[in-house]
C-alpha cells in the first residue's frame, strides 16, 4: 500500500534517487537494497526513486529492475512512495518497463527525456503520452537536457500536464526562469532534480526534491524545506549554505560514484560499480572526505 499523497505532493517531498547496491561480485544485492531503503526512510525520506540513472539503470537488466522494485516496496512501501525509473530512448521498451514496474508494485513512474536520439518536441509528447497511457500509475517527467541532449520545452510540458496521470516534473534543466513559467502554466508538482538548486527552486514553486545528496543529509534537507514552508527564509538559507560543500563534493565527478563511496565509508550497503563507471582514486576519496566533513557529514 502506498503512503498518502496529495495533488500538491503526489510522491512526497524528500525523495532519494537511490543507488542500486551490488554484491562484491557485481550481482544485484536485494538484501542490501532493502536495508538501504529502510535506512533512507528512517532518515526522513518519504519517497525513493529506484532504477534511475543514480541506480545505474543503463547497466541493470529488465528482470533486475523489476526485482529491485519488489524488494524495495516490500521493505518500505507502506511508509514511502516507491517510484521506478522507466525511461529509455525506445518508447516501446519504456512502455514495457512501465508495465513491469506496475506489476512489481511501484507507486509511480519516473520518465526521463529520451536521450541520444534527440527527438523533436512532438516526439517527446508522443513518447511520454504512450508511457502514461500504458499503466494506471502517476508519472513524473524528468527534464535533464545536459544528459539527454533535448529539453522538454515549456509548451510541451503544458500539453503533457493535461494528461490525468502526468502529475509531476523532476527539473534538472538549471533554468529558474523557464521553471517559473512552466510551474505557473502547467500546475504540475515540481521537484528539484539539481541539489545545488533545491532552495532556489522552492522559491519559484517547487514542492520538494529528488536528491542524490539525501543519501547523506536527508534530515538537513527536510529541515531546509520545512523552514522554507514556515516562511523562515534566513533559516532555510543558513542550511543551504552549510550544505554547499556537500553539493560540491558529491558532484566533483559522477554522482553515483561519490554516493556509493560515501555510503561505503559509512558502512551502508552500496557495493561496486558497473562499467563504464569506476571507483574513485585514493586522492579523490580524500577530497570527498574533506568536502563532506566541511558540510558536517560524519564518515
Amino acid at each position: 500500500m502506498a503512503p498518502t499523497s496529495t495533488p500538491l505532493t503526489p510522491f512526497g517531498r524528500v525523495l532519494t534517487a537511490m543507488v542500486t547496491p551490488f554484491t562484491a561480485d557485481g550481482a544485484l544485492d536485494l538484501d542490501g537494497a532493502q536495508r538501504l531503503a529502510t535506512h533512507l526512510v528512517d532518515a526522513g525520506n518519504d519517497g525513493l526513486v529506484v532504477n534511475g540513472t543514480t541506480g545505474e539503470s543503463p547497466t541493470t537488466s529488465d528482470v533486475e529492475k523489476a526485482d529491485l522494485v519488489r524488494a524495495v516496496v516490500a521493505a518500505v512501501g507502506d511508509r514511502a512512495h516507491v517510484v521506478s525509473g522507466v525511461g529509455t530512448y525506445d518508447t516501446r521498451h519504456s512502455v514495457e518497463l512501465a508495465r513491469a514496474a506496475e506489476r512489481a508494485g511501484a507507486h509511480g513512474l519516473l520518465t526521463v527525456t529520451p536521450y541520444y536520439s534527440k527527438p523533436p518536441q512532438e516526439g517527446l509528447l508522443r513518447h511520454f503520452t504512450a508511457i502514461a497511457d500504458a499503466t494506471g500509475l502517476p508519472v513524473m517527467l524528468y527534464d535533464i537536457p545536459g544528459r539527454s541532449g533535448v529539453p522538454i520545452n515549456t509548451e510541451t510540458i503544458v500539453r503533457l500536464a493535461e494528461h490525468p496521470r502526468i502529475v509531476a516534473n523532476k527539473d534538472a534543466k538549471g533554468d529558474l526562469g523557464r521553471a517559473s513559467w512552466a510551474i505557473a502554466r502547467s500546475h504540475l508538482a515540481w521537484y528539484s532534480g539539481d541539489d545545488m538548486l533545491n532552495l532556489p527552486l522552492l522559491s519559484v514553486g517547487a514542492v520538494g526534491f529528488v536528491s542524490v545528496v539525501s543519501h547523506l543529509v536527508t534530515p538537513e534537507l527536510r529541515a531546509m524545506l520545512e523552514a522554507h514552508l514556515a516562511g523562515d527564509v534566513a533559516k532555510a538559507t543558513e542550511i543551504h549554505q552549510k550544505l554547499l560543500p556537500v553539493f560540491t563534493g558529491m558532484f566533483r565527478t559522477q554522482g553515483v560514484i561519490t554516493a556509493k563511496t560515501a555510503l561505503a565509508l559509512q558502512g551502508l550497503p552500496a557495493g561496486p560499480l558497473r562499467l563504464p563507471l569506476v571507483e574513485l582514486s585514493a586522492e579523490e576519496t580524500d577530497q570527498l572526505r574533506r568536502d563532506l566533513a566541511a558540510g558536517g557529514v560524519q564518515l
